[in-house]
């Protein structure tokens, strides 16, 4: 794997990789959560982390995984708003009136429209909820299971386990703060148009009005989102989003003392989260980023570039240098096609790396002529093994 840098101004590029100054430092900030993490969604910018690969147990934060499987279901046209699922007596036991946690009050033995349902399982946190899609969907909860840990795997979550579909205690059944904000981001991201229900701060079912226990909604700071939970284990936790000034923020934390506790940190976080930097364009779109270096071209190097325009959030004050690298498996064998996916530029501050950028070919490179291929064999000869 090649690892590329070297020192130039900013919005300048050289062939081999970069290095920014009077960039960002970290910032002297802290919160009480003991696990955090903190993402700019449009530069991708990680903004705060603390022990955020720590395992702990999701509590409800495990229903955006239901809801995930529920939504995909949606979108791919297996299921609408409009189907039924039936209140079976597990359902109605296990997260029903009896069952004395969180609950839509569902009655035994009826049927209930799936709209519904994620409103009560998003808004109220209905376990009920959750079960009777489990059961509707898969035949049984432990089958639904098992539909949450393969979707899981596909959207790239590679730790997080569940369990069950409400996040209930249960043996074995853990998340991070970094896969819980990259649950967030897919929500957000890959279904627009259902993502609207985790900023419903009210709803009224079997003329009950349940409210939304998202302490932040309530705030007037642009929050839109998206879960609460809270274990004897791990303490309270929250997952939240919030738009402000054409910026979008996600941050889980877990590890506090109390709901209130809780409220206060996940506002403090976000405040700061949108005060406390400003963006700073590395590459305009279209500008090459640096170059890879080819085997069999008939060219040496090949260009690179992102899908889009390169920025990076700056603290407003304490800067400091800002270091970024290419990293590519190479060298890159001949032909390359244009838009060829190459490697990443990573973007560390200090020892955290806060952004990774996917890097494309700039433009086609062709099979180099006997006499090129054979002095990139013997260089390859030479000093492959240095890498």
């Amino acid at each position: 794997m090649y690892f590329l840098s070297s020192i130039l101004r900013v919005g300048s590029s050289f062939a081999l990789g970069l290095a920014i100054l009077s960039a960002a430092s970290a910032q002297s900030f802290d919160t009480s959560a003991k696990q955090a993490f903190v993402v700019d969604q449009q530069t991708g910018t990680l903004l705060f982390t603390k022990d955020a690969d720590k395992l702990f147990p999701p509590a409800s934060l495990a229903k955006m995984m239901t809801m995930e499987v529920v939504f995909h279901a949606i979108k791919s046209g297996k299921l609408s708003f409009d189907d039924e699922f039936r209140v079976s007596e597990n359902a109605w036991r296990t997260g029903g009136a009896p069952s004395r946690t969180s609950t839509m009050f569902a009655e035994l033995g009826s049927s209930i429209r799936l709209e519904d349902l994620i409103q009560g399982v998003i808004v109220q946190s209905a376990n009920d909820g959750c079960i009777i899609i489990a059961e509707g969907m898969a035949g049984s909860e432990e089958g639904f299971v098992q539909l949450m840990n393969e979707r899981a795997r596909e959207i790239g979550l590679s730790r997080s386990v569940f369990r069950n579909s409400t996040g209930l205690p249960a043996e074995g059944q853990f998340v991070t703060a970094r896969e819980l904000v990259q649950l967030a981001n897919h929500l957000w991201r890959e279904y627009p148009e259902f993502y609207k229900f985790y900023s419903q701060r009210e709803f009224t079912w079997n003329k009950i009005l349940q409210r939304n226990r998202n302490p932040l909604l309530a705030m007037d700071i642009g929050a839109d989102g998206l879960k609460t939970g809270f274990t004897e284990e791990s303490g309270y936790a929250i997952v939240g989003s919030a738009e402000r000034d054409g910026r979008r923020v996600f941050l889980a934390l877990s590890g506090m003392e109390s709901d209130r506790q809780r409220a206060d940190e996940a506002r403090k976080v976000l405040d700061w989260s949108m005060r406390a930097f400003e963006r700073q364009e590395i590459f305009a779109a279209g500008e090459i980023v640096g170059e890879a270096k080819t085997y069999g071209g008939e060219k040496g190097s090949v260009g690179l570039r992102a899908q889009g325009p390169v920025g990076v959030l700056i603290p407003s004050a304490n800067r400091d240098r800002l270091i970024a690298r290419i990293v590519y498996d190479g060298p890159v064998l001949a032909p390359v096609e244009e838009g060829a996916p190459i490697g990443k530029l990573r973007v560390w501050v200090g020892e955290t790396l806060t952004q990774e950028t996917p890097l494309f070919a700039a433009e086609s490179v062709g099979v180099g002529t006997i006499h090129q291929r054979a002095l990139d064999a013997v260089e390859e000869l030479a000093i492959g093994w240095l890498r």
